[in-house]
């Protein structure tokens, strides 16, 4: 009785637009693991009303890759670790553009343009983005967004004339946590970047990644900041360890964990787009399908930055099965 009450109090309040507090997100979170169909119920509910049938697709193209100095223990791109991943410079301008007719053959929106580092701001490798990003325009009808680490503000209007639209920048964790995760720069400098995109008038990405070894509360402090911060989409990443990286020994999520943190975000965030991005194949194997019914109305497609993603032909015949479908081209 007592849960059925806390539910239709989180339910009234997330379809209100309001989203929940951050002491009613704990409460979700000690609920035991089988009543996550009860969570669902509401957050695809609250799904329907703010985001309805429509599914937003992201490609990614990985353009420039490896020989970062940062340290974090995710990821296979850092100098700190070894790892077998390929390492090469800023791509050519026509490369990317070759890979954004790919995507939008695929069926994306949205295409990305990440490349490793802590700041793009070398001024070759920004003329190339920017050549790139017009070649976009040209070429194709995505919507077009960087994820080029902690650039500056010049930077930034640069790329926004040229015609970027979206700016990608992940928190990756919660305030507390990121200490365990990163060494190498302040957890301020990401939260400033997401400050100068907002500025600069980018719609604006910036989510986390799970299975870090974070709590629930650090989970849930992490969705706190990003409402503070009032981003326009939340990229939610579920860890696949690499091998070389310190957590190439962590273990994988369990289906039921990933939906949780994905209904938490959609109640506390009702309104925001969230993207399910790396990691759902091997963390929610046979359960992806729930992402949507869990809260979000976006998935990338195609391949990540160093690992495989599932087919397209897969990923779109899971949304036709769910009477779901891809958001039309950005207008």
């Amino acid at each position: 009785m007592i849960m059925t009450e806390l539910l239709n109090k989180l339910k009234e309040k997330a379809l209100l637009g309001k989203g929940i507090s951050t002491d009613e997100a704990l409460k979700i979170t000690v609920l035991p693991g089988n009543e996550i169909f009860s969570i669902l119920s509401i957050t695809e509910e609250v799904r329907r009303k703010f985001k309805g049938i429509e599914v937003n697709l992201c490609g990614i193209v990985s353009a420039k890759s490896g020989l970062c100095k940062e340290d974090c223990s995710f990821c296979s791109q850092s100098v700190k670790y070894t790892t077998d991943i390929e390492e090469f410079p800023m791509e050519s301008a026509e490369k990317i553009v070759e890979k954004a007719i790919e995507a939008k053959d695929n069926g994306a929106r949205e295409f990305s343009i990440v490349a490793s580092g802590t700041a793009i701001e070398k001024e070759s490798d920004v003329d190339t983005l920017k050549d790139a990003i017009r070649g976009i325009k040209d070429s194709t009808e995505l919507e077009s967004c960087a994820s080029l680490g902690t650039i500056g503000s010049k930077t930034m209007e640069q790329l926004k004339s040229a015609g970027l639209e979206s700016y990608h920048h992940n928190l990756e964790t919660s305030r507390s946590f990121f200490p365990e995760v990163c060494t190498t720069h302040a957890y301020d400098d990401d939260v400033n970047t997401v400050k100068r995109a907002k500025d600069t008038g980018f719609y604006v990405c910036s989510g986390g990644i799970f299975g870090l070894g974070e709590s629930w509360a650090q989970r849930i402090e992490l969705f706190t900041t990003l409402k503070e911060l009032d981003v326009d989409c939340v990229p939610i990443n579920f860890l696949n360890p690499r091998p070389g990286t310190p957590l190439e020994e962590a273990e994988n999520l369990t289906p039921i964990e990933c939906l949780k943190i994905i209904a938490t975000a959609r109640l506390m965030m009702p309104k925001k787009d969230l993207i399910v991005c790396g990691g759902r194949e091997v963390n929610l194997r046979d359960m992806q399908a729930l992402i949507f019914a869990a809260g979000a109305n976006g998935m990338m497609v195609g391949n990540y930055l160093t690992t495989k993603g599932r087919s397209t032909e897969e990923d779109q015949a899971m949304l036709k099965d769910l009477g779901l479908k891809p958001k039309g081209a950005h207008k």
